[in-house]
């Protein structure tokens, strides 16, 4: 069944030990780690989309923890909400066998290193392992490991490996990401976030305060001053009438003559 035709949004689910693969008998934890109502789901050979619930879970539907698995419990588990929010579906695989290979359970981002390791459920003197990739053969290991550096999408495939003398994996499915997923925020980020948010309100309350500090200043009055208003009234001068011409004046003297 595709998950993702039943999913609108992704949430976070978290495997530990965080694998894809198995032994039997061995205890596996798995959890929804989204705010909200989410509760882990699985499809396997005897559960078609059920809760994955146990007794171990008491009343947290958001953990899903199996004490001894069984290669029956081999499927695919997601977060799911009560609106039909989910996240990418995650393939468990548990084996009755002798290896499994131990690979990461949730897809890498490329640029990545990632290392893949061949677990022996009982370790012995030989650790040649072979690592497949897609039915062929890509590495040969004398230490059980296999490291891909700076890992790109040609790296994607099925991977599966064998030791020497003892057997073979199951397969793992390996997914790699040109881009981080939005629904699958890092741990990086996760811890960077709050501390960005927490600077940037830090560095808002300190700008108000300045901003405050400021205003109450300007409008602050010294004691030791004292202040008065001052009227300054500028006198009009009359307009003065303008100086006679002076043009030469005569005088003369009239006498009267005598009868």
């Amino acid at each position: 069944m595709d998950i993702t035709a039943l999913c609108t949004v992704l949430a976070i689910l978290r495997v530990l030990p965080n694998r894809s693969q198995f032994f039997q008998y061995e205890t596996v934890s798995l959890s929804c780690e989204q705010q909200g109502e989410w509760r882990v789901k699985r499809n396997t050979s005897k559960n078609i989309n059920q809760d994955c619930f146990t007794s171990r879970n008491g009343t947290n539907e958001s953990l899903c923890f199996i004490d001894d698995l069984y290669p029956s419990d081999s499927g695919v588990y997601w977060c799911e909400s009560a609106e039909g929010e989910c996240r990418d579906a995650v393939t468990i695989t548990v084996t009755s066998g002798s290896v499994i290979l131990e690979s990461p359970v949730l897809p890498v981002m490329e640029g990545d290193d990632v290392t893949l390791r061949c677990i022996n459920r009982t370790p012995s003197a030989s650790n040649l392992t072979d690592f497949y990739k897609d039915g062929f053969l890509i590495r040969s290991s004398s230490t059980g490991n296999m490291t891909i550096h700076n890992v790109s999408q040609s790296d994607e495939g099925l991977y599966k490996c064998n030791i020497s003398g003892v057997g073979e994996s199951p397969d793992s499915w390996l997914i790699v990401r040109a881009g981080r997923h939005d629904g699958a925020p890092s741990t990086v980020t996760y811890i960077l976030l709050p501390v960005v948010v927490v600077v940037c309100l830090l560095l808002l309350f300190l700008l108000l305060l300045l901003l405050c500090l400021w205003r109450s200043h300007k409008g602050k009055v010294d004691p030791d001053v004292s202040y008065t208003d001052v009227i300054i009234t500028q006198e009009v001068q009359p307009n003065r009438i303008r100086d006679i011409d002076a043009a030469p004046t005569f005088y003369s003297t009239i006498k009267p003559e005598n009868t």
